[in-house]
């Protein structure tokens, strides 16, 4: 049978009256599976190519021949903003029909949520922090609600795949099936998934469901890509003998102010006139970004057309943004961190500039799919930066890391399509806190044996022993997060009941203590560690005077003015996987030209093969700076090179004299020590290559607290989290074993 004639007469009509030709294959694919098979589905294909109307063509006929007598679909989405777009995209769908969209977020008004808890039906939207207060808040309600759900469809699965936070949606989902009575079909949608067997496994983990992936026929991409690389000031790298590069993609639109810092100037001279993105890796950088860009205004006496859009920014701010790059007659550029990454429609972008490498190929694909919709190719322009080295600096820092890192990630696409497979967490006791008390929050009292029953058979903590479970309720006991009756029950305790009962106990990632900062009546957004009356702040893109600090209620009162300073909003860890640092070693051996690089960068990367040449660091990762001083290149993944550094210091210091130790995770170690270079490896190798606990990687009195509710753990389990979970020792022991062996790349490629 013909796709479009099963599907519903009004997603017909919705098809003739947005002038589609014909169907695209990933709705196709996805049509015949939903339609044929009763199985969970992964509908994996690129950026704009229709995943969303792929999923809810099928899913909204079935609802229209079978309304359901609760919720038939909860829609799961990463952010509010997508939410808030594939409502208005979901609502023109359904406008026809009595099939209802709700959403259920923070920012949705009361009267709305009453209603649905009323006449519970159609599609509820939701992020994971939402359904998590719901699960808590409105228990009772939830039997009403779902017990005719049929669909689970999770958006950007991939942003899923590699944090507690993925952990924490299936942990709900199957919560709430069980609390529901219902099994209901997962549908993921992604657009950067690399590995959809191991995404597929994800997908349906803990469901009795066997999940399928529609092949999807994309048409081949294309891209209009550029890499350039800039010293912050003084002379650029130049190729004296003309290598081919890449030429600038557009010409300049603008003039930067004299003096201005060359990666901000060739940013701003080819944004007028255009709706760009500028995308940074923090949201400091993005700040200091927004402010270089907006002072060249002022200095060139032109109107501001820089926009700014981060998670600490308020609704308010975030919602100008998104109104402006939707805006068709509106040419303004806005500097982002990832939460524009993910898809929400804003609008037709002709361009995106990265500045220096993201730390995942995932967010390369979601940051470059930001433009070139609507039938354009994706255009981004990486701008790579680095200070000139100083005279007397050391092999390491002479290195452009973020080009090569660049240059790997968008290489391991073009050659592999490889993206970053999910990570499981192996050991999730900090997310088991999470679910024990959330749980233990929606429910009167229980059995410590009941309590087991709900949270461990929950597919996510299938490693977690059951002595395991018995301590951490042992210890939640004696600190009083939970409290054991007189009948030798479990309820929430005190101290639980601080933990639980803020708002903030419904997300699982991490998050700093912030202040609510506001000028006049304007609230401006949040920032962390609010700096003495007097001081600036710098937040939403400008800089401002801070008047007075009120730290009972946590709010920073300010007004605006002229000038720059550098913004702090917490910590930001970068997970970089081993096999793009592979791929940046095998760069410096080769001697391919990459057809996107421009004039600088070819010229800086012949430089840095040139210095890897000379200095030897693509025969032997171990390279003597000079008397006894070192630097060790692993050429491997952040938490690799983390067990290494700890192997190091810990297994090998005493006997190879170590002393003098710093690293630039996870790119070099530099030390001295008293052995030579064939001594120091032979010990390494036969240090790692020992049947170890990981355990011993953590220092006697060290308590690593790494994930958000760490702290409410015992030590012990903390200690074992880290060891096990977060130091990749079979990954290092990989990378110790290589390390003897020569340079697998040779010279004439």
């Amino acid at each position: 049978m013909d796709i479009f004639t099963r599907f519903a007469p009004f997603i017909q009509d919705y098809i003739y009256e947005h002038d589609w030709q014909k169907l695209r294959s990933i709705q196709v694919g996805a049509a015949e599976a939903i339609f044929n098979s009763q199985d969970n589905v992964l509908l994996a294909a690129s950026t704009a190519s229709g995943k969303t109307e792929a999923a809810f063509f099928p899913i909204l006929t079935e609802l229209y021949e079978d309304p359901s007598k609760s919720v038939g679909v909860l829609y799961i989405s990463p952010l509010k903003a997508l939410i808030n777009d594939q409502y208005e995209r979901l609502n023109d769908l359904c406008q026809e029909v009595d099939i209802p969209v709700w959403r259920w977020h923070g920012e949705v008004a009361q009267t709305q949520k009453r209603k649905l808890l009323k006449h519970p039906s159609g599609i509820l939207q939701i992020t994971p922090e939402s359904l998590e207060s719901l699960m808590i808040n409105k228990h009772m309600d939830i039997p009403n609600l779902f017990h005719d759900l049929r669909y689970v469809v999770i958006d950007e699965l991939h942003s899923f795949l590699r944090s507690d936070r993925g952990g924490q949606t299936f942990c709900l989902i199957e919560r709430l099936s069980k609390m529901a009575g219902v099994d209901p079909r997962r549908i993921g949608l992604s657009a950067t998934i690399g590995d959809t067997k191991a995404a597929a496994e994800f997908l349906g983990a803990g469901s009795s469901r066997k999940t399928i992936v529609p092949k999807s026929e994309g048409g081949g991409q294309v891209w209009r890509l550029s890499m350039e690389h800039f010293y912050d000031n003084g002379p650029q790298a130049d190729s004296s003998d003309f290598d081919p590069a890449q030429p600038v993609l557009d010409e300049k639109s603008d003039q930067a102010p004299e003096l201005a810092d060359p990666s901000m100037a060739y940013i701003f001279e080819h944004t007028r006139g255009k709706k760009c993105l500028v995308f940074t890796n923090s949201r400091e950088e993005c700040e200091a970004v927004c402010q270089i860009l907006r002072q060249y205004c002022e200095v060139r006496h032109e109107s501001d057309r820089f926009l700014i859009h981060h998670g600490n920014l308020s609704a308010a701010y975030r919602q100008t943004a998104e109104a402006e790059m939707k805006d068709e007659d509106s040419f303004m550029t806005t500097c982002a961190t990832a939460t524009l990454e993910l898809g929400i429609d804003i609008g037709k972008l002709e361009r995106a500039f990265q500045i220096d490498a993201p730390f995942t190929v995932s967010g390369f694909l979601q940051r470059m799919g930001r433009t070139g919709r609507r039938g354009n190719p994706s255009e981004m322009w990486f701008v790579m930066r680095e200070s000139h080295p100083e005279s007397r600096a050391m092999l390491p820092k002479i290195i452009p890391w973020s080009l090569l890192q660049g240059i790997a990630l968008v290489q391991l696409y073009l050659e592999e399509k490889w993206v970053e497979p999910p990570v499981p967490n192996r050991l999730p006791y900090s997310l088991l806190y999470h679910q024990t008390m959330s749980i233990l929050a929606s429910n009167e009292e229980m059995t410590p044996a009941e309590l087991a029953s709900r949270v461990l058979p929950l597919r996510y903590f299938h490693n977690v022993s059951q002595d395991d479970y018995r301590i951490l309720l042992r210890h939640l006991i004696k600190e009083d997060h939970i409290q054991q009756t007189e009948n030798g029950g479990l309820i929430v305790g005190l101290a639980g009941e601080k933990v639980v009962n803020n708002f903030k106990f419904y997300a699982v990632f991490q998050e700093n203590e912030e202040y609510s900062v506001k000028s006049e009546s304007e609230e401006l957004g949040t920032i962390v560690k609010p700096p003495p009356v007097g001081d600036k702040i710098a937040i939403a893109g400008r800089v401002w005077v801070v008047e007075d600090v009120d730290r009972k209620r946590h709010q920073v009162y300010c007004h605006p003015v002229k000038g720059r300073i550098p913004a702090y909003f917490g910590d930001v860890a970068g997970d970089i996987q081993p096999k793009i640092l592979q791929r940046m070693k095998k760069i410096l051996g080769e001697k391919i030209k990459y057809p996107y690089l421009m004039e600088h960068a070819v010229a800086r990367l012949r430089e840095v093969r040139d210095t890897a040449n000379t200095s030897g660091m693509l025969e032997s990762n171990l390279i003597n700076l000079g008397g006894k001083m070192w630097c060790l290149f692993p050429w491997t993944g952040t938490y690799a090179f983390l067990a290494l550094e700890r192997l190091v210091k810990i297994k090998c210091a005493k006997r190879v004299g170590l002393r003098g130790f710093n690293s630039s995770r996870p790119y070099f170690m530099q030390f001295v020590m008293d052995v030579s270079k064939e001594e120091f490896l032979k010990i390494l190798v036969e240090e790692a290559n020992k049947d170890f606990d990981p355990l011993e990687l953590v220092y006697p009195n060290e308590v690593p607290v790494f994930d958000k509710y760490d702290e409410y753990l015992p030590d012990e389990l903390v200690r074992k989290e880290f060891a096990h979970s977060i130091l990749d020792i079979e990954e290092m022991r990989k990378c110790v074993n290589q390390l003897q062996s020569k340079n697998p790349f040779s010279h004439d490629d």
